[in-house]
């Protein structure tokens, strides 16, 4: 379907998709608390930028919950970005350096390794308080 539609072909490497969302996932579990930094910085400045297309104050108070909610959507779902690019970073880096093979499953350790890192970090913080 889509080699109908354009004049050339290309061909993406899923090996290393699966291997960049796989430390992107890592880093993403194991840098948590700036990962809801990052959240708390796109969502401010998405308000930010969303307040400058309103000329009267009357109508962006009117509909500013629905827009402050999606707002908020839309800053976790492009929180992932950064971590994408550094994932497929360190992908490349762990293939490059160990060889092809190693960069999907150290990424599964990782994976694993920061999930468990997680878990306990929460469950220490909500025992502490």
């Amino acid at each position: 379907m889509l080699t109908e539609l354009l004049p050339f072909q290309f061909e993406l490497d899923k090996i290393a998709i699966a291997g960049a969302s796989l430390w992107s996932l890592a880093l993403y579990l194991a840098f948590s608390r700036v990962s809801e930094w990052v959240i708390v910085q796109l969502n401010r400045w998405f308000n930010f930028a969303e307040q400058s297309l309103y000329t009267s104050r009357s109508e962006f108070e009117k509909t500013r919950k629905a827009r402050e909610s999606q707002n908020a959507f839309y800053a976790s779902l492009f929180s992932i970005v950064p971590f994408l690019i550094v994932g497929a970073l360190v992908y490349w880096g762990v293939e490059i350096s160990l060889g092809r093979s190693w960069g999907v499953s150290t990424g599964i350790l990782a994976c694993i390794s920061s999930g468990i890192y997680e878990l306990g970090r929460r469950d220490g913080s909500s025992s502490d308080e």
